[in-house]
């Protein structure tokens, strides 16, 4: 028997995560608002034929409103401002880490966390230790770039997934081991450079291992109540562990006869970091002082002829790049996507479909992928 509260649930957090008024879903689906607005106070169930007008408006299934979803109860979620679909976001996580157990279960293929150990409860060393014995424990050499951050997450037990959501102000979170974790998921919308989406992951580690206390039920008044000091202690971690003090302070003196914006991108495209990574180092580091900020963007602006606005990310990285000819005025490649996928979880599946441990059905469901779809992935998959 389906529940009318699920269902009411449902509509209202795919209704807000599709960005409709009450009003413009009604016209799509043919109803009126005020009996979307019953569904969605859960005063009545829809009929059938109501469900799928309601499923073709937001582009799901009609399963997708029928069914209940687990609330999250070990998550942390900061937003900079507040989000208008956060539960459709914990929805999402909820169901693909629910999915990722299912497929370790079946396949015998649970990973352990192997950085449990650095879990902090008190003050066991600053956040840049904290980084340096995790590279150590995940075997990074000393000062190496971290060429790939997903894979490094697999390795130690950590779940990824990439959700590419519509929003500048939210751009990861991370799920705590109750909850079927350690988990970070991260936000891989094309307007979110992929050196963001690699410090996010860097970022939502360095939470899991320093504020393991701080996880609980999705909180929607403290969401965008970010406390600056674990917010900076998980930065602190992400920029040691990405670009480590004693490998960045080398190859910065190396540069020191470059002008400070081939010196910035130079450094940033070697440990795969954004300029404001950098800059932030230099800053806190004492190596300049914070005019550096301004003088770095009339450097860019005077080499290509633009200012640098919230979201961009100059001379983006592309990994099939070998070298940077520093007399090219114009802008390479982004880096791709490909550079920055969950590969442990779409392997899962893969494994699972070929010993038959599930069927083509719910490998769609898990992908989040129609039958059509799943049905060409299986081609791809034969070369």
């Amino acid at each position: 028997m389906f529940d009318k509260v699920d269902v009411a649930a449902a509509v209202a957090r795919l209704r807000l995560d599709a960005d409709l008024t009450q009003k413009e879903l009604a016209e799509r689906a043919g109803i009126s608002r005020g009996a979307l607005g019953s569904i969605e106070r859960g005063q009545s169930m829809p009929r059938a034929v109501t469900l799928r007008a309601l499923a073709k408006a937001l582009n799901v299934s009609v399963g997708e409103l029928l069914a209940p979803v687990r609330p999250l109860t070990s998550v942390r979620l900061r937003a900079r401002r507040r989000l208008h679909s956060p539960q459709q976001i914990l929805a999402e996580v909820a169901r693909w880490l629910d999915a990722y157990v299912e497929l370790e279960t079946v396949l015998g293929e649970r990973q352990p966390f192997r950085l449990a150990g650095l879990q902090t409860k008190g003050v066991h060393g600053t956040p840049e230790e904290v980084a340096r014995r995790a590279r150590t424990a995940i075997g990074l050499p000393p000062g190496a770039p971290v060429e790939n951050i997903c894979g490094l997450l697999d390795e130690a037990g950590v779940k990824l997934l990439c959700l590419g959501k519509r929003s500048d102000s939210f751009f990861g979170l991370s799920v705590g081991r109750d909850d079927g974790g350690p988990a970070v998921v991260v936000n891989t919308w094309d307007r979110i450079s992929v050196e963001r989406s690699i410090f996010t992951a860097a970022h939502e580690l360095g939470h899991i291992l320093l504020h393991p206390s701080q996880y609980g039920r999705y909180d929607p008044r403290l969401a965008t109540t970010t406390k600056k000091e674990t917010e900076g202690e998980a930065d602190a971690f992400a920029g040691e562990f990405l670009m480590p003090e004693d490998a960045f302070g080398s190859e910065w003196e190396a540069t020191e006869g470059h002008s400070l914006i081939v010196r910035v991108l130079k450094v940033k495209r070697i440990f795969r970091v954004s300029y404001k990574t950098v800059l932030y180092r230099l800053v806190a580091s004492s190596r300049c002082r914070k005019s550096v900020w301004r003088q770095f963007q009339m450097q860019h602006k005077r080499r290509f002829g633009q200012t640098l606005q919230k979201a961009d990310e100059p001379m983006a990285l592309d990994r099939s790049e070998f070298a940077w000819d520093w007399r090219r005025s114009g802008e390479p490649e982004r880096l791709s996507r490909f550079d920055f996928v969950d590969d442990r979880f779409s392997r899962l599946v893969r494994h699972a479909l070929k010993n038959k441990l599930i069927s083509l059905g719910r490998a769609a469901e898990i992908m989040r992928l129609s039958l059509p779809e799943m049905r060409r992935r299986i081609l791809d998959w034969r070369f």
